[in-house]
């Protein structure tokens, strides 16, 4: 593992990782088949602990997204053009990481190849949806499973089922326990992969 993690540094001191790799095509909102969630823990520790500590997140949360979305493959691109470990778009959530750092455009493609770049971003987009459409929310275990929703089907969608008004809808949320939240998403949600998404990650959540 000490050898993976040093050939990795390796590759993103020198930019190695930026060159194009080999294409892997994955199904989303599949069941794991690549890695389980404590190896990818060990694998890219390196890279999650630091954007965890840079962005105050929860480093379990980053490595639990990680095995659902890619299964540790730092090459994977979605049907959808979701590229990487945390499989995200450049136009959504990598546009709205690089506006909140005062950069224009949004991240390339090999950008979110290299691993490092790819959860640096996907770390800060976490950070992005907590401290804003999420902020407020009081609990944290509702917080996280709030945040973890919001990752895959966006954070308005998840709101709107409580009320069109971001105040009451936060109001809302606070008003039910992190089980009545969970049991709400599972129930109510209009995204139809939203509930077994929750599910999935929760899942590799509590096994790290």
């Amino acid at each position: 593992m000490k050898i993976r993690l040093f050939v990795l540094s390796a590759l993103f001191l020198t930019g190695c990782a930026s060159q194009a790799p080999h294409t892997v095509v994955k199904q989303q909102y599949t069941p794991l088949t690549q890695a389980a969630p404590t190896q990818i823990q060990g694998e890219w520790s390196l890279f999650t602990a630091t954007a965890a500590t840079h962005y105050g997140i929860d480093e379990r949360l980053l490595s639990a997204i990680i095995s659902v979305e890619s299964g540790g493959n730092p090459d994977a691109i979605s049907r959808s053009h979701a590229v990487g470990l945390m499989q995200i778009k450049a136009s959504t959530a990598g546009r709205a990481v690089y506006h909140s750092q005062g950069r224009r455009g949004q991240p390339t493609t090999a950008d979110l190849r290299d691993p490092a770049r790819n959860i640096d971003i996907g770390a800060a987009y976490i950070k992005i949806l907590q401290d804003s459409a999420l902020a407020g929310i009081e609990n944290p275990l509702t917080l996280r499973y709030a945040t973890i929703v919001s990752y895959a089907n966006g954070a308005g969608a998840l709101l709107r089922t409580f009320s069109r008004d971001r105040s009451e809808a936060i109001a809302k949320i606070n008003a039910l326990t992190p089980e009545q939240f969970y049991h709400y998403v599972q129930t109510r949600h209009p995204a139809a992969q939203a509930p077994r998404y929750l599910w999935k990650v929760t899942t590799a959540y509590r096994t790290i």
